[in-house]
């Protein structure tokens, strides 16, 4: 058997903090002791003890694969990097983002990067990494003929942790008041006059609105994964989401459509970095407002991992119980993943992923992490 004690240590309890000690065997939370101290095992110096972060989305692939417009490098590299930034920020799970639509004539993992080959490519990057790695399905719900790649996708259901409805039409949604802008970057990209790329944009609109797969992929994945929808703006957009299946609400961009969906039973998802900078970095629904009116159930780190854990220690310096701001990182991402059962809190029988950190003034300092009660990260203690 194989047992490991961690004590001295400030445990995170899903509703309560304390000090105490974790017993880990063979992989598991064998036992948590609230209040005991023990001389054997770790000691972890009054450190915090948390369940593993667990990120339900992250585009931060894409900043490995392609720091520079015009560069680009090995998957397996990105991905190993990935890997060991995404560890050594406290996330023992991550979600990274692959985005499946008709356009797939752009670099491996770019946003106009042919999804589905990257997608099976984690099948064999996960096996070896540091963290838990998941895929983040982006599904363009505006592409037909689409039989084919949700065939594709069934096969790879066991690397897939959520799927989300992702629609870029372009003038909706978020793109709704930056559409002239989209115009005039993608003449410069394309080298064509504006009034060409006007007409090419209206074309895809018009496509876009004409179709309408959800429908499609709430009968192929409904009963096997957590579905959602990205930046939904209106009322509208909560209700077509959720009549498909959609039980989580990732990044609504205005306050009425996080409403509509706690009305309706969703789960809320915003991204962390709105919450640590204070506001949206391209003027959307405020993590901040949000959070006043309850309407936020989960953080994810969207483009920046350390926002993860830097918000939920924020939150602890302004005031919220450590448990109440760490449950939005681990306990409730877990639930949405529906892997609550076995990750996502400090309890008996449940996988030992855990993290070690000091709460520095604006980040997290992560001094140790864990994965089935192995140690995949130390950092200076």
């Amino acid at each position: 058997m194989n047992r490991q004690i961690l004590s001295h240590a400030t445990l995170i309890l899903p509703g309560e903090t304390v000090e105490g000690s974790v017993v880990i065997e063979d992989g598991k939370i064998a036992e948590v002791l609230p209040g005991q101290t023990f001389e054997a095992g770790m000691n972890l110096h009054g450190r915090y003890l948390a369940p593993g972060v667990i990120d339900i989305h992250t585009d931060y692939l894409e900043r490995e694969l392609n720091p520079r417009p015009d560069t680009h490098f090995p998957l397996e590299l990105a991905f190993h990097m990935m890997d060991v930034r995404a560890i050594s920020c406290g996330i023992t799970t991550v979600l990274g983002a692959v985005r499946v639509s008709e356009e797939n004539d752009g670099p491996l993992g770019s946003w106009r990067g042919n999804g589905l080959l990257l997608a099976e490519a984690y099948q064999n990057l996960r096996q070896s990494a540091r963290a838990r790695h998941y895929l983040h399905v982006r599904w363009d719900p505006n592409f037909e003929p689409c039989d084919e790649s949700l065939a594709r996708l069934l096969e790879l259901r066991s690397s897939i942790g959520n799927l989300v409805y992702n629609d870029s039409t372009p003038g909706e949604r978020q793109y709704k008041n930056t559409y002239s802008d989209q115009i005039r970057r993608y003449a410069l990209t394309k080298q064509i006059s504006v009034v060409e790329a006007e007409a090419e944009f209206a074309e895809k609109r018009a496509k876009a609105l004409q179709t309408n797969n959800r429908a499609k992929v709430n009968a192929a994945f409904g009963r096997h994964l957590p579905l959602g929808s990205h930046d939904d703006t209106t009322v509208e957009h909560v209700i077509e989401a959720f009549e498909h299946g959609a039980t989580l609400a990732e990044m609504p961009v205005t306050i009425e459509a996080a409403r509509k969906a706690r009305e309706l039973g969703m789960q809320i998802c915003m991204g962390a970095p709105n919450y640590y900078r204070g506001g949206s970095h391209c003027g959307n629904l405020s993590a901040h407002h949000a959070l006043a009116e309850g309407l936020v159930d989960v953080l994810c780190s969207d483009y920046h991992f350390p926002c993860l854990l830097g918000s939920a220690v924020k939150m602890m310096h302004a005031g919220a119980a450590p448990h109440t701001a760490m449950n939005l990182i681990t306990r409730n991402a877990a639930r949405h993943l529906q892997l609550d059962a076995e990750l996502g809190s400090i309890e008996t029988g449940k996988a030992a992923d855990l993290i070690a950190f000091r709460a520095e003034p604006s980040f997290g300092d992560v001094t140790h992490a864990w994965v089935n009660g192995q140690l995949k990260f130390a950092g200076v203690a």
